[in-house]
């Protein structure tokens, strides 16, 4: 059997032994308690005056760089005030001489006045009876019959006198100046001619060599300005340097004349250079090119690869100008006799129209296209087929790809006979060369060309690419 020691029975002392050690182990408790709290503030405060003395060195650094702007400000000030001091002065100066040259002028006035009026005076007739029955004729003041003049004296006018009118000129020369005259007019409006200057003819020269060659072929034309930039756009064939040079060789030999009569100081149409040599001609895309162009890194960053593939896709099965792809709407694809088809044709809410009456078409969408993926870029609500596509400032949509598919093609080494019109040339020349037998007319409706052969008739308005 055994047994529990037995417990000592606590008293006073122990008691107030034990509160005696608690009280000091709660002192030395919180003693470290403040000492951590103590520490952690000072850490605070470090890192608080050190932020301070960052931005104090931020503070003095700007007040160092702003110091030396002030400077500049307040010199800029001093010698705009110096400025300002000789301006006055010299403002004053000019008053006082204007002031001398008006009185000068009265005076001129009045003795003119005095001596014309004894010239009349002195040239009446003995008939006349008093001076109340002799005819008095007020002249126009030489600025008003000069400022007339100028008006009567327009580039329209003078070819009309001069050219136009002149029976010893040829139907050829009167056609052509009647073209250059329409072509600057135009650009330019019926400017007097002493208004036209070597800087007019230089912009008129520049304009010209970026006019389509095809301008003013066809009933429907764009306007001038608005022709170079769907040129620029598309890459289209410009006009020669000849046909530049004839230009003003017609307009040289108007001021030639203009000159000789003393209407104008000099001919500023003279002395230009021209490019007469052959202009590159397009051509169409070779296989190995095409392989090349499919192989190349397309490098646009608002431009996608997707859009760059879709649209070289689209030209090369449809043969479609550059600015008709770039101005696809989703609703221009249409189901016309269960065959999908691509309808070009005007929409005015966008300012766009083709470049011909017979650009306005339907092109049937080749089965090659449908199954590279063309009918993804329809999308719901979406406007533009190729919605990535940015507008120029000119208002041009498109024009930001055709740099970009040049660049690229610069890059890859090819060519100048080729372009991206030049897909164009290579649906035409793919069709012409079939074994079937399509029809002048049935090509030229798909590509949108002025038919030659009007006898033909195209079978259900549509042609499908095989």
């Amino acid at each position: 059997m055994t047994t529990e020691p037995a417990q000592k029975a606590l008293t006073a002392a122990d008691i107030i032994t034990f509160y005696e050690q608690f009280v000091k182990d709660w002192e030395n408790y919180h003693n470290v308690r403040l000492q951590e709290e103590e520490t952690k503030h000072k850490v605070e405060i470090a890192q608080q005056a050190l932020q301070m003395a960052a931005y104090m060195q931020q503070v003095e650094n700007f007040l160092d760089i702003i110091a030396g702007h002030f400077e500049q400000t307040d010199a800029f000030l001093n010698g705009l005030k110096q400025t300002q001091a000789v301006d006055t002065a010299v403002a004053k100066t000019r008053e006082a001489m204007l002031r001398d040259e008006i009185a000068g002028l009265r005076k001129l006035v009045v003795d003119i006045k005095v001596s014309s009026g004894a010239v009349t005076a002195a040239s009446s007739l003995p008939v006349l009876e008093g001076p109340e029955e002799a005819a008095v004729q007020i002249l126009s003041p030489p600025t008003q019959a000069r400022r007339k003049n100028t008006q009567t004296q327009t580039i329209s006018a003078m070819a009309q006198r001069f050219v136009l009118n002149d029976e010893s000129k040829s139907a050829d020369t009167i056609k052509g100046t009647k073209t250059t005259l329409d072509l600057f007019i135009e650009a330019f409006g019926d400017l007097p001619v002493s208004q036209v200057t070597g800087t007019t003819a230089g912009d008129f020269h520049d304009l010209l060599l970026g006019l389509p060659a095809t301008h003013g072929k066809s009933k429907s034309r764009l306007p001038i300005r608005k022709a170079v930039e769907a040129a620029k756009e598309q890459g289209l064939e410009t006009v020669s340097g000849k046909t530049v040079k004839n230009h003003f060789s017609r307009l040289s030999s108007l001021w030639s004349v203009l000159v000789q009569r003393e209407i104008v100081p000099k001919n500023p149409w003279m002395q230009w250079s021209f490019n007469t040599t052959k202009k590159t001609e397009r051509r169409c895309w070779t296989d190995e090119e095409l392989s090349l162009l499919t192989q190349a890194q397309w490098e646009h960053r608002g431009i996608s690869r997707r859009t760059y593939a879709g649209m070289v896709n689209v030209a090369l099965y449809t043969g479609l100008r550059l600015g008709e792809i770039c101005n696809l709407r989703c609703q221009d694809i249409e189901n016309v006799q269960g065959v999908a088809c691509f309808h070009v044709r005007p929409h005015p809410e966008d300012s766009w129209a083709p470049k011909s009456t017979a650009g306005t078409r339907l092109v049937p969408i080749h089965s090659q296209l449908i199954k590279a993926g063309i009918m993804s870029f329809l999308k719901p609500g979406q406007h533009f087929l190729f919605s990535d596509l940015p507008t120029s400032s000119e208002g041009v949509r498109g024009a930001a790809f055709g740099q970009a598919f040049s660049k690229l093609k610069t890059k890859l080494d090819l060519p100048a006979e080729i372009t991206f019109h030049s897909f164009r040339h290579t649906v035409s020349t793919k069709l012409r060369n079939q074994n079937a037998s399509f029809r002048e007319l049935w090509i030229d409706r798909v590509l949108g060309h002025e038919a030659s052969h009007r006898s033909d008739v195209l079978p259900g308005n549509v042609t499908i690419l095989k």
